[in-house]
């Protein structure tokens, strides 16, 4: 993308976020921050209810199993509609939108729409469209999912995906994928904004007409919704954490009895007649989200982790790799537990290292 000075006038256009700070990337259009998909978990979510208010009181219970984080520490997004019955959903952690929020006011853009930036790719009908730009890959998959990560993993994952047919813009495929993709054509920025299928600014963070309140003022009430929904549950005295399991056992019995009249609510196996309806994941539809988290995680590693191999079986990610820097293994660790990612780190000869990434 060639960035281009800010519009005269009120703020409007597609900004990106570079350096902690929102810059123009394309004056034309509403205001939309394309936001980095690395901290953005994009699935596919079966929710087969009849309104949007169903399966928004669903949704928490529909993909609880298939995060990491705590679900009251994340915002959960609901967006349209990528085959029957089945939507595109978004998770993102509370702190995180609160930091964008704070860099979109600075930067005069406080009511413009968040849009993961792999989401303005073409979607592809079968395969990946993939956008490679300095190191970094933006990927948007024919289910209607999206993901980033570093070019270094890229061959690894587009290898253990099955080697999907590729639709590619921006700089060259890796030498293992050449010749296994076609350009795709460049529509204008702002018209591939207009169509992504999502926006971030959803429920407590929804874009407001008329007047915001201060950034400081708005980001603290966001940070203290954040530091509440982390730390309520955990420093509650036992009389708390029951009225709270009341509440949502409450809550679920409500939503049971409106889209599933038939379905006893009463009795110990009420949780497990719930787990039944819902949708489990299976290895397939775990192995994305898990591949973007991980990739994330390990993006400011760089190029000096070299990705060899990469195998998933069950919710276990193997990626084999290796580098030649001293103490590879260390940071591979820091960075995967700052990502709060569930993962064993082994060194083997030669500088190899093979990483054991569980869970979605």
């Amino acid at each position: 993308m060639t960035i281009e000075p800010a519009p005269a006038g009120p703020a409007a256009g597609v900004w990106a976020i570079a350096g902690g700070h929102a810059i123009v990337v394309d004056a034309a259009g509403p205001a939309t921050l394309l936001v980095p998909s690395e901290s953005v978990l994009l699935l596919g979510v079966d929710l087969p209810l009849p309104s949007r208010a169903k399966r928004l009181a669903a949704l928490p219970f529909a993909i609880e199993d298939r995060i990491a984080d705590p679900i009251d520490a994340v915002h959960l997004v609901l967006g349209g509609a990528i085959g029957d019955k089945r939507y595109l959903v978004a998770v993102v952690r509370h702190a995180v939108m609160a930091e964008w929020i704070a860099i979109a006011e600075a930067a005069g853009i406080g009511g413009a729409a968040f849009v993961p930036d792999a989401l303005v790719l073409p979607a592809p009908v079968e395969g990946w469209s993939v956008d490679l730009r300095d190191g970094r890959a933006l990927v948007r998959v024919a289910d209607g999912t999206a993901f980033a990560m570093g070019q270094a993993m890229l061959v690894a994952a587009w290898s253990a995906a099955g080697k999907p047919a590729v639709q590619a813009s921006g700089d060259p495929l890796p030498e293992a994928m050449a010749g296994q993709g076609s350009a795709f054509p460049a529509a204008a920025l702002p018209e591939r904004v207009a169509a992504a299928p999502i926006d971030l600014r959803q429920g407590i963070y929804a874009r407001r007409r008329g007047p915001l309140p201060s950034t400081a003022r708005k980001v603290a009430m966001i940070l203290g919704l954040a530091a509440l929904a982390h730390g309520v549950i955990g420093i509650a005295d036992t009389l708390m954490l029951q009225r709270i399991a009341e509440r949502r056992q409450a809550a679920l019995q409500q939503l049971v009895v409106t889209t599933a009249p038939n379905v006893p609510t009463g009795g110990d196996d009420f949780a497990t007649r719930v787990a039944d309806l819902l949708p489990r994941a299976n290895g397939t539809n775990r192995f994305v989200p898990l591949l973007s988290r991980v990739g994330g995680a390990l993006t400011p590693i760089g190029a000096t982790l070299i990705v060899r191999g990469m195998t998933f079986e069950g919710n276990a990610l193997t990626i084999e790799c290796e580098s030649p820097e001293t103490g590879m293994a260390d940071r591979v660790r820091a960075a995967l537990s700052a990502a709060g990612i569930a993962a064993q780190v082994a060194n083997g000869p030669g500088g190899a290292l093979r990483i054991v990434a569980r869970g979605a």
